[in-house]
């Protein structure tokens, strides 16, 4: 039996693989290199049933990493604790790293969400990594919804995203890149934005492979068509459910958004697992309302209750 790494171990807190053009650009800080103190962010978070609630049951935080308590806010559904998950330091800036463990045991429902935009800086020697680690068990309910990804000038960031979702488990992921400080007039003036999002099954059966690649630097990989599109926002929620046919949940999708003023993409998932959806606009407010859109339409068809207003400062 192997025996899993430290907590402090770069093999615990680094990605498995860091991209090769992430990797040409990595020098030796002038500040703090990776792994010394205030550089790695651990947060650990295991959730269980009890009684007729979900409760947070297991948590270790390394700062800049934190969360609050998590609070019972949807009076539709009493029993699903909303966690805010809170970094101390601003934003991640240079030779961060960053590890994210979840795990919602059997029959669990939670939100999870940031309590604010990431922030991404700038970065002149090294890059900056955030790995999360998401593990739904048997009949969970997991709703994954973080806050925007704002690329600073010259940002170099890696983020890779693994989830592990049981067959009758039900997991709403999304994710949110802006090109850049648009009130700053920045757009793609960011150096590298790479980001990795596996979805599997416990077995390790691949359902979902998401590979976003964005270098402003190369032709097309930006402004292309499967990425921005000459967009400033691009959104995206993924779906993954037993509850709903894949068709019925990609329907509910494209009917929520037929109406709400942006561009849009919705597709079903292999093995009829669920489905997805892409959005791309330029009012930061029209696609966050989008997103929360599509959210709300998943949650009626699945669960039968709308989603709550969320408060964030």
């Amino acid at each position: 039996m192997t025996q899993a790494p430290a907590r402090l171990d770069p093999a615990h807190y680094e990605p498995r693989r860091v991209p090769a053009r992430m990797l040409e650009l990595t020098g030796i800080p002038d500040t703090l290199a990776a792994g010394r103190p205030g550089k790695v962010g651990l947060l650990e978070l295991r959730y269980a049933r009890v009684g007729e609630r979900t409760e947070l049951v297991d948590r270790y935080q390394k700062s800049p990493l934190q969360i609050m308590r998590p609070l019972y806010v949807d009076p539709e559904r009493p029993d699903m604790p909303f966690t805010y998950l809170m970094s101390t330091g601003g934003g991640i800036v240079q030779a961060d790293r960053n590890r994210i463990d979840i795990d919602c045991g059997p029959g669990t429902a939670v939100h999870l969400t940031t309590q604010a935009a990431t922030k991404l800086h700038r970065v002149e020697f090294d890059h900056a990594t955030q790995v999360v680690r998401l593990t739904a068990g048997a009949d969970s309910y997991v709703e994954y919804l973080p806050d925007p990804l704002i690329p600073y000038r010259d940002a170099r960031f890696y983020q890779q995203t693994r989830v592990s979702a049981d067959p009758t488990a039900t997991v709403l992921l999304g994710e949110t890149i802006a090109a850049g400080r648009l009130a700053r007039g920045e757009r793609h003036a960011y150096r590298l934005l790479f980001s990795d999002l596996e979805i599997t099954r416990p077995d390790g059966d691949l359902l979902v492979l998401d590979t976003v690649r964005l270098d402003p630097h190369e032709s097309g990989s930006v402004t292309g068509p499967a990425v921005f599109g000459g967009h400033d926002l691009m959104a995206t929620l993924f779906a993954l459910t037993p509850l709903a046919p894949a068709a019925a949940v990609a329907d509910a999708l494209h009917e929520a958004l037929s109406t709400a003023g942006v561009v849009f993409g919705v597709s079903v998932l292999p093995d009829d697992c669920g489905a997805w959806v892409r959005i791309m606009g330029s009012d930061s407010p029209k696609v966050a309302r989008a997103l929360r859109t599509a959210w709300d339409a998943v949650r009626r068809l699945l669960i039968g209750v709308p989603a709550p207003d969320l408060r964030k400062t």
